[in-house]
This record gives structure tokens, sequence and C-alpha cells, in this order.
């Protein structure tokens, strides 16, 4: 029996050296590709397309001067109604991150495909909506919506409060992301994106190596630029941000944590491939 066993691990030995040598070493396997935020004991993980369409949403708060209440509500809404994905089809004729209907008086279907508009639409609903700063998120939510599942949206709470958290900057070093796409540079994926959200309270410059040099009017906003730039840092080909006295390297195997860093010319710098 002993026998049998030991003949049969050789020969599984063997056989995963000659595929070794014939095919080449095998690349291990690492993460998801995609961003993870990481808030006292709840970790939550983003694919990168879901994470472009959170920082649109986040950011749309922040442009709108709401509190991270609102943002931690859109992000919940929209994990119910899409997982964050911007879909083309939905119940009847529901589309969107937040499948409004154009025939409800949402806009049209051009217009509730754009992220930044449906999630213009959403806030604006929102503060009309009584008690909306201290009511039930998943009622508020509701009220909004109007879905036919009004209890669905509690299940999404603590995760939109974490990203919520982390992307309004007051949860900082939260987020870490890992990219394999290795994309070439793209500053202005990132540079229309803060004149967008921050036209008066954020001033991006570029160093002579490249980078952007990012300032800010305070450590929150600048935590929350550092952290929104890392969650769109595959189309821009981001590689290390700066925050302040902490900093992030981009790993293809590891979500990478963040490290002590000696002051930089700027809160936040950014670098690029």
């Amino acid at each position: 029996m002993i026998i049998a066993v030991l003949a049969v691990l050789i020969a599984s030995i063997v056989t995963f050296i000659a595929r070794q040598s014939s095919e080449g070493p095998v690349t291990p396997v690492g993460p998801a590709q995609g961003c993870q935020v990481t808030v006292e004991d709840l970790s939550s993980y983003l694919t990168w397309e879901q994470s472009v369409n959170a920082s649109i949403i986040v950011g749309e708060s922040i442009r709108r001067g709401l509190p991270p209440r609102a943002a931690t509500i859109a992000l919940v809404t929209a994990y119910q109604e899409s997982d964050l994905r911007n879909l083309d089809y939905g119940d009847a004729d529901s589309v969107g991150l937040f499948q409004q209907r154009p025939s409800q008086g949402w806009g049209s279907v051009e217009q509730i495909m754009d992220p930044w508009y449906s999630a213009g639409k959403f806030y604006e609903a929102l503060v009309k909506v009584d008690g909306w700063e201290t009511g039930v998120i998943n009622d508020v939510a509701q009220a909004v919506q109007r879905s036919a599942h009004p209890e669905k949206y509690a299940q999404h709470e603590s995760k939109g409060r974490a990203w919520a958290s982390a992307l309004t900057g007051y949860s900082p070093a939260a987020i870490s992301c890992v990219d394999r796409a290795e994309n070439p540079s793209d500053s202005a994926f990132l540079t229309d994106f803060f004149a967008i959200v921050w036209p008066d309270a954020v001033t991006v410059t570029t160093s002579d190596t490249g980078g952007l040099l990012i300032a800010t009017d305070s450590d929150t906003t600048s935590w929350a630029a550092a952290q929104l730039a890392l969650v769109r840092g595959q189309n821009a080909g981001l590689v290390t941000v700066q925050a302040l006295e902490q900093s992030w390297t981009v790993s293809g195997n590891e979500h990478a944590s963040w490290q002590p860093a000696a002051p930089a010319a700027a809160p936040v710098v950014v670098t690029l491939r």
C-alpha cells in the first residue's frame, strides 16, 4: 500500500516538473484586480469598474458640498440597484447606476447613462427627503427610489459607510488597490476629475518629473483627493500616491500597505507611469 502511494506521488511530481519544463514556470495568481477599503474591522472590495463609479458618486457629493452621509446613502443605493455598474438595462425602462427610469422623469436614457448626471439627480432627490440627514439609511434610500424591494438597501450599509468615509477623507490610509494592467500615463483622467469635484479647494500642478502636485485646503481634503485618485488609478497609469506623511505604491500581487514618508512638495503627490 505504501509503495503504491509513493508511486502515485512520484508520478505527480514528475508530471509537474515536465509541465514546467514544457510550459515555463507557473505564474502565481494574486488577488483580484481592484480596490479594497478597510475601516475598523470591515473590509470591502470593488472591481476597477466599480471603483471608478464609486469615485464619481462620492465626487459629486463633495462637489455639491454635501456631508459624507449623502455619499453613504448614494453608494448603498447604487450597490443595491446596479452593484455599482453603469447598466444599460434593467427592470422596465430602468438604466444606469441608480436604475433611474426615463418614464418617471429622471431624464433621457443618454442622460441617465452619464454617471455624473445620474448621481446628481439622485442627490437632488435625496435632499428633498424630510430627515434624510438623520433617518434610517434604508428608509431614506427607499424614499428616493420607491423600489419594489424596500428592505434591500440595509444589507449594503456597512460597506457603503466604509467607502464613503475613506473617499471623503475621514478614514485616512484605508484603501489599497491591485493593478496588473500597467496602463500608460493619463493625467487628464485625474486632473479633469479634480477640476469637477474641487473647482476652488484643490489646485493641481505638474512637477518637473511629470507627477501631479495637489494643494488642498485641509488634511481631510488631502486624504479624499489621494484616495479618490487611487481608485481611479488604473485608467490613469498611477504608480504612487503620497498623502501628507504617508505613501502608497501600486502592486500587482498584493494589497500594499501605506508607509510612513518624509514631507513632500505638496500635501498630495501622485506619480504616473
